[in-house]
């Protein structure tokens, strides 16, 4: 694969949060006119993942442990029935997605930093998913019929790099990114589930058309990852696109198939903290690399291709934000290769989180924060 050169409940709380109206927009100019960043809603505690809901509602976590029902008049209902987790550095409450039946089964996936009493274990904590079902009535929300269908294998004590998004491919498998714990290592370990990109069936079993590589847990769809924080579904022909944190350099977009190997940290486009090189070099045969890769880094998070008529020119593009970069990120596609970099709202907005597209074509950001917010990007007067 070549690569691209770097570009220089039963119990709810509800409160009122900041709204729109209340909101001072931030307008920039881009590639397709005139966009203005409005907020719907303030208060988060740490947002990471945002899902939206069939009557126009948003789902969002808070890695903090809180699952969110929230509107854009900036009423907020906290779900009862979310599982312990451990909040600690990069671990919490993170990603939220809906099955694709969501509106006739109300069946979601979340992943969390699990502690290691929940997963039978002795010590540590690792990165899990849940399966539930939310159920919305009478101004209250809760989970039921809950049940953690994956766990990575080795927890440890680490409080880095659990990842962790899903994606749901077109046949209702799921994808789900892990982060190597901070121990690069584990990354190149074929038994260890951490670095890599898993895929497993909604209730959590193997699927019979994963790689099986040999040597390679099973549950594996691809291995070599540092800390991918973003992954979607190209709409058009359902293959996977991830973005991933380097170390000091090195943040990658990857198109994971099955089997792929992307090396870290045998090959990497950054260096260590410390200034020192890692592993052999940028390339190594067998080894897959990035689509396209940022020096110095940006801290991808968040992952999207657009679709929608506000915003036409984007058609089949990619976004993502960047949490260090503190910015809003259009990717100009041509197939599988990226011919182009937009940068937008740099600065004006903070950590962005994750980014989603609406069904309208608006674009949806998560701030991370104490006081993290929900934001709606479109053009303006739309």
């Amino acid at each position: 694969m070549r690569h691209s050169l770097p570009v220089l409940p039963l119990v709810t709380l509800s409160l009122m949060l900041s709204v729109a109206s209340n909101a001072q927009g931030q307008t920039v100019d881009s590639s397709a006119g005139s966009l203005t960043a409005t907020v719907v809603a303030d208060g988060l505690e740490h947002p990471w993942g945002l899902a939206f809901l069939p009557d126009g509602r948003f789902l969002v976590t808070e890695r903090s442990g809180q699952l969110l029902v929230l509107d854009d008049a900036g009423e907020r209902i906290t779900v009862d029935g979310v599982p312990e987790v451990v909040a600690r550095g990069q671990g919490g409450l993170l990603d939220v997605v809906l099955a694709p039946d969501f509106e006739t089964s109300g069946r979601l996936f979340m992943t969390f930093s699990e502690p290691a009493e929940s997963a039978g274990l002795q010590r540590g904590t690792g990165t899990a998913v849940l399966a539930a079902n939310l159920v919305l009535e009478d101004g209250a929300a809760r989970l039921e019929d809950q049940s953690v269908i994956f766990r990575m294998n080795n927890f440890d004590n680490s409080t880095r790099h659990f990842g962790s998004r899903i994606a749901i491919g077109q046949d209702g498998k799921l994808f789900v990114t892990l982060g190597d714990r901070g121990t690069m290592d584990r990354a190149q370990d074929a038994e260890d589930l951490a670095g890599g990109v898993v895929r497993i069936g909604p209730d959590g079993s193997v699927p019979a058309d994963n790689p099986k590589t040999e040597g390679w847990a099973p549950e594996f769809w691809s291995i070599g990852h540092r800390n991918p924080q973003g992954a979607t579904i190209r709409p058009s022909d359902g293959a996977l696109f991830t973005v991933e944190h380097g170390a000091r350099g090195g943040d990658e977009v990857n198109m994971p198939t099955a089997g792929d190997n992307f090396g870290w940290p045998i090959i990497t486009y950054g260096v260590d903290y410390s200034g020192l090189s890692i592993g052999e070099g940028t390339e190594k045969e067998g080894l897959e690399q990035p689509i396209h890769y940022w020096d110095p880094s940006i801290s991808p998070s968040g992952l999207d291709f657009y679709e929608g008529t506000l915003l036409a020119d984007w058609e089949g593009d990619l976004l993502l934000g960047g949490l260090s970069g503190q910015v809003l990120v259009r990717l100009d596609m041509d197939g599988n290769a990226v011919v182009g970099e937009e940068r937008l709202f740099e600065g004006q907005l903070g950590r962005i989180r994750d980014v989603r597209v609406a069904g309208d074509g608006a674009i949806y950001l998560l701030t991370d924060a104490e006081n993290g917010r929900l934001i709606r990007v479109a053009p303006d007067g739309q």
